[in-house]
């Protein structure tokens, strides 16, 4: 059966949302399946990959087992050194999903910003205890249900504490800690690598990326700001828009999570007028408007999404395209990363065929010089659940050894020159 993923929040009916969970048959991330073993008042229902699917929530297997007897009114059983989680009778497996949706709406979502990075802490006041909801997204401390039998559960087999130290490290979801789906924002490589995050990477921006290849029909066209009157009312018009979308959202940017948000705007507007443009130069053109219209033509995080939307399978000539437009938007190390992490989600979600060629598809980005040689090193080099989960991460980064292997060989014979 092929691969897919669904949204965590399955109620967001939006291809680019950040956080998903597995929906059909995948090596790495399979959606949660039953198997019915056993007759008569023996009959018992047992979830094969439980422990993946908890995992894409970072929350223990045993919570959304315990979670599935307490709603069912079954006993439950676990055996976690041989990965086997039962739920007593016979359940069908669209039920439990549907249960599963509660369970993330109760004990994964942020009670503030509904966004799944959270970790489960336990406050201590005096004899009381209560579990809370600690949300990386927006900062928020919320409370669960303690009226729910659940978390008499929780509170008798807390999850473990995440390590201090790392921005956005939760730990190994099967432990306990933390929330959210594979692509939430930890550290790069941070967990068995010891790879830098952002943060400590550098922070210098390089400088503005190199006039647009004359060759390209796309330098011939006005990239300049309109000033007439009219344009400058429509431009102060949509700053207004984008502030309120500044307060809404917290910060700065906006969150390319958001299914309302400027870049998932973005996003829709590339899939759904794809079909109707027949010359690339031109729809590229079209697009750095819309950005610049959106107001995230500068962002980095644009770049996630412009990688997701703009590409297909045919990505390798696809690149040459729109090389132009990349080296537009382009413009920091932290727009090649956003770059990279874009291609590795859809490499590694939406085409997974695509995998062996990476090598390819980088060539083409080093080529159009939208890559520098010690990010795409070092992005090689370092797993990362930045942007999808660490079995697809080790995945692409392996399937791009090769390029790698062709940088290395680059410099030492730049050496010996």
């Amino acid at each position: 059966m092929a691969s897919g993923v669904v949204n965590i929040r399955r109620d967001v009916d939006d291809k680019f949302y950040r956080y998903r969970v597995p929906f059909e048959l995948s090596l790495s991330m399979p959606i949660l399946n039953t198997k019915i073993e056993g007759k008569g008042n023996g009959i018992k229902t047992v979830v094969p990959n439980m422990s993946d699917v908890a995992r894409a929530l970072s929350r223990p297997p045993t919570y959304t087992t315990k979670f599935f007897g307490c709603e069912l009114g079954a006993q439950t059983s676990f055996d976690e050194k041989n990965d086997r989680y039962i739920v007593n009778g016979a359940h069908n497996a669209e039920r439990l999903r549907e249960l599963l949706d509660v369970f993330i709406d109760k004990f994964v979502l942020c009670g503030s910003c509904k966004n799944p990075e959270t970790e489960l802490v336990i406050l201590k006041s005096g004899r009381n205890e209560d579990i809370i909801r600690n949300c990386a997204a927006c900062g928020v401390q919320s409370g669960v249900d303690m009226r729910h039998k659940l978390t008499t559960f929780i509170l008798k087999n807390p999850p473990a504490k995440s390590k201090k130290g790392k921005k956005g490290n939760k730990g190994d979801a099967a432990a306990g800690v933390g929330g959210g789906g594979g692509g939430q924002d930890d550290a790069d490589g941070a967990e068995a690598n010891g790879a830098e995050s952002d943060d400590e990477l550098t922070k210098k921006i390089k400088a503005e990326a190199a006039d647009l290849n004359p060759d390209a029909a796309l330098a011939n066209e006005d990239w300049s700001a309109d000033t007439s009157p009219e344009a400058v009312k429509q431009r102060i018009k949509a700053l207004e828009g984008n502030m309120a979308n500044v307060a809404i959202n917290g910060d700065d940017e906006g969150s390319d999570d958001d299914a309302n948000s400027p870049y998932a705007q973005l996003g829709r507007w590339i899939d759904e007028s794809r079909d109707e443009q027949d010359d690339p130069k031109a729809f590229a053109v079209a697009i750095y408007k819309k950005a610049e219209e959106l107001g995230v033509d500068k962002k980095h995080k644009t770049l996630i999404i412009l990688a997701q939307a703009l590409f297909t399978d045919d990505i390798v000539a696809e690149i040459q395209s729109y090389g132009a437009l990349l080296v537009k938007l382009v413009t920091s190390e932290k727009h090649q990363k956003s770059l990279l992490g874009g291609i590795e989600r859809l490499v590694g979600l939406a085409h997974p065929d695509l995998i062996p060629a990476v090598p390819k598809i980088l060539m083409g980005l080093y080529q159009i010089d939208v890559l520098d040689e010690e990010v795409v090193t070092t992005w090689g080099t370092h797993v990362s659940k930045k942007y999808v989960d660490k079995e697809t991460s080790k995945k692409v980064r392996k399937a791009s050894e090769p390029f790698l292997k062709w940088l290395e060989e680059a410099d030492d014979d730049d050496d010996d020159e």
